[in-house]
């Protein structure tokens, strides 16, 4: 946490389980980024982890990666929030289901029209989510006493599997 620039290792060997190692808050943001840059729309990317471990952090380096406009914030109260695209990309569909009791409530939001033309990245969607795609990339955030987190990825479909491998080159690149 000394402002200092820490290099993001993704271990791409397999697509279920690949752990990225994030040190600090600007490593999370730029990982957002550099996922954010590669989501298309038709996307699915559910978040899980605990209260503080990093979700909505991670969801604004997203956003930023996929050039959307508007401020990134959880919303957790109003459940579901719209950010426009940037020139040239896709909107951001941002939700939260620690309030919904299960899928029938995710399903009333009615995401799945959302899904073919927007990205949709949902926190507290393990379990709950998976049904709205195929295709999905799950990322299980775990914050460590030492206050680093450990994100782990699984990818569903084949289509992430080369993109996991982009995401690897994105990231050793960055530093």
């Amino acid at each position: 946490m000394n402002g200092e620039s820490t290099e993001v290792a993704v271990d791409v060997r397999s697509t279920e389980g690949t752990t990225v190692r994030l040190d600090t808050l600007e490593d999370t943001l730029r990982f957002g980024r550099s996922l954010g840059a590669m989501l298309r729309a038709g996307d699915l990317v559910i978040l899980s982890g605990s209260l503080g471990a990093g979700k909505t952090a991670l969801t604004k380096g997203i956003g930023a990666g996929m050039g959307v406009t508007g401020t990134i914030a959880s919303p957790t109260f109003v459940l579901v929030r719209v950010h426009p695209a940037g020139p040239d990309g896709v909107q951001l569909v941002h939700v939260d289901a620690y309030r919904l009791a299960g899928a029938v409530e995710l399903d009333d939001l009615d995401l799945d029209t959302d899904l073919t033309a927007s990205a949709v990245v949902i926190e507290w969607g393990e379990g709950v989510a998976e049904q709205l795609a195929d295709a999905r990339l799950t990322i299980h955030l775990d914050r460590r006493p030492d206050d680093t987190r450990l994100a782990t990825l699984t990818a569903v479909g084949d289509d992430w599997t080369p993109r996991m491998a982009a995401l690897s080159a994105a990231d050793s690149q960055s530093d």
